[in-house]
């Protein structure tokens, strides 16, 4: 029993998620305007050592119109990996998840 307790990360799931949702909140002002936050996957490294947080979120497809008439907006989802280390919850990389 003791050796299972061993293994269990320090940040849950539920801290890491919040902590990548925080992360990528505190950069908006550099990413623009984006809607529909979701969480998207979780997985914990094979080395048990990082959550992977895939958050992912509508961004609008500028338009090349000339007259910047926007009558319906386009959308596109993308994807964000967040990198979070199970022992300090530091968020250690965000990378583009392609599909």
């Amino acid at each position: 029993m003791e050796s299972s307790v061993k293994n269990l990360p320090k940040i849950d799931v539920r801290a890491a998620v919040g902590l990548a949702q925080n992360y990528f909140n505190s950069l908006q002002d550099m990413l623009g305007a984006f809607q529909n936050l979701r969480l998207e996957e979780v997985e914990l490294s094979e080395n048990k050592q990082f959550w992977l947080i895939t958050l992912g979120f509508d961004c609008q497809v500028i338009s090349n119109n000339p007259l910047k008439l926007e009558i319906n907006p386009q959308y596109i989802r993308e994807y964000k990996v967040f990198k979070v280390n199970v022992e300090t919850g530091e968020i250690e990389s965000m990378k583009i998840r392609e599909l």
